[in-house]
Formats: C-alpha cells, sequence, structure tokens
C-alpha cells in the first residue's frame, strides 16, 4: 500500500532523496507563494509532515502499519524567497526499537526535529513532529495498558 495525499501532490512537493530511515524533500516555492511573495507557512506545514514521517513509513509493512501525525509545529525564522529544502534521518538502533514496539505493542512514537533551509542555505524554519506508527489491530491501552483488540 503507497501512501497517497492529494493536497500534497498539489503543492509539487519533490522528494529528492530517501532509504531507510531518511527523507530529503523540496518545497517549490512558485505555486505556494503568499500574498507578499514568500513561501506560505501552510507549505512548510506539508514540507515538515512529509519530511518527519517518511523515515518512519520506510520501515513499515504497510499491509500491517500505518503512520500518523500526533503533532506538528513549524517556528518560522526568515521569509523563504525561493524553494526550501528539509531532511530528517532516524538511525538504525532506533528504526529497530520502532519495530520491536510494533510487533510488541501495536504502536511506536517517535519526534523529528529539522531545519528547513532556502536554496541559499539559510535556515528560514525549524519543524517538529510526533510522529506515531500503529498496527492496523491497535487499540489504545487502558489504565493498565492493556490493549482491548490484543491478547497478552
Amino acid at each position: 500500500m503507497a501512501y497517497r495525499v492529494e493536497f500534497v501532490e498539489r503543492t509539487g512537493l519533490e522528494l529528492l532523496e530517501t532509504r531507510r530511515g531518511y527523507a530529503r524533500y523540496r518545497m517549490p516555492l512558485a505555486g505556494n507563494e503568499n500574498h507578499v511573495g514568500v513561501l506560505y507557512m501552510g507549505a512548510y506545514t506539508v514540507l515538515a509532515e512529509a519530511t518527519a514521517a517518511i523515515p518512519g513509513i520506510s520501515i513499515l509493512d504497510t499491509e500491517r502499519f500505518y503512520p500518523i501525525l500526533k503533532d506538528i509545529a513549524v517556528s518560522f525564522h526568515k521569509p523563504a524567497t525561493s524553494d526550501v529544502f528539509a531532511e530528517f534521518h532516524l538511525e538504525e538502533p532506533a528504526l529497530e526499537t520502532f519495530l520491536a514496539d510494533l510487533e510488541r505493542k501495536g504502536s511506536a512514537t517517535y519526534i523529528a526535529e529539522f531545519p528547513m533551509h532556502d536554496a541559499g542555505g539559510v535556515h528560514v524554519a525549524s519543524g517538529k513532529v510526533t510522529v506515531k506508527l500503529l498496527s492496523h489491530g491497535w487499540a489504545k491501552p487502558d489504565q493498565n495498558g492493556i490493549s482491548s483488540s490484543r491478547s497478552s
């Protein structure tokens, strides 16, 4: 199963590089400018979401697991008058822990924090995204930590 979001596709977001636990993206300025000609804040948010989620998705058997964002924050530093780039990498030990947690309890969570730079390398924004990876059969644990849809 591939994840497609038409809204994201309309922004022209381009995946420049991906591998296990890593993603690098480019958000084009063209078509994503605000009323004063700089990158629209919503475009930064789309860039942050994709940059944070793809490293986790890269390890998933999507027939069994799926990602969802728990929260997202974008801190704006300087206006961007060019395309904007972001990348994020999860280290192999963290990936192995997430996979073990998914098998054991049906969920895993990570926080992605990364800078976003314009075409000249200027740090224009920062992203902080909490990504939750879930089993298709996941149910929120009760106060004793027991999931109603999973047996012990």
